[in-house]
């Protein structure tokens, strides 16, 4: 059942980024990207807060955890930025769908209970952990202007790429 969601879950993230990428023929600009970065990684803290309540895991927990820890820190660092360069995060298309399709996603997983729920979880960071690097990758990072903004985005993506590969370890274990 989760690997049909989490699919799912991949299928609309991609299908969302890529349609609203093609409705717009104009590069995402800051305050726009500032936007799709912010919410990924509160998106990331809602899944960690899920799993807090759900798991009854170490391992599991340490990880959210850590989610938490780590995305609250760079979201901050994010905001005190903006807020410096006077920016204003720009919701936009991409956001939007991100979220819709990750609360999707929670309502997916709160279904879950156990070693299920777990499971599910740490895939779900996997998968979700992939597809943000490689928006970041091809997408965020390559059209953001300010440079400040551009290392900010630059060290977000050592943190998920990080994340998942603490999520791909955490599969393991639960397999």
């Amino acid at each position: 059942m989760f690997r049909l969601g989490s699919s799912l879950f991949i299928t609309v993230l991609c299908f969302a980024g890529t349609s609203a990428m093609a409705q717009s023929t104009a590069t995402p600009t800051d305050a726009q990207i500032a936007h799709i970065a912010y919410t990924a990684g509160q998106i990331d803290i809602a899944a960690a807060d899920l799993a807090l309540k759900k798991t009854s895991n170490n391992a599991v927990k340490a990880f959210a955890n850590e989610t938490v820890r780590d995305h609250t820190a760079v979201n901050q660092k994010a905001l005190a930025l903006l807020d410096k360069l006077k920016v204003k995060p720009e919701d936009n298309e991409l956001s939007v769908s991100l979220a819709g399709a990750a609360a999707e996603q929670q309502q997916e997983l709160s279904k879950l209970s156990g070693t299920a729920f777990d499971k599910a979880y740490a895939e779900n960071e996997v998968a979700y952990h992939l597809t943000v690097i490689g928006a970041l990758e091809t997408t965020l990072i390559p059209s953001m202007k300010n440079g400040e903004l551009k290392s900010l985005l630059e060290n977000r993506l050592t943190l998920f790429k990080q994340h998942q590969n603490d999520a791909q370890q955490l599969v393991s274990q639960l397999k």
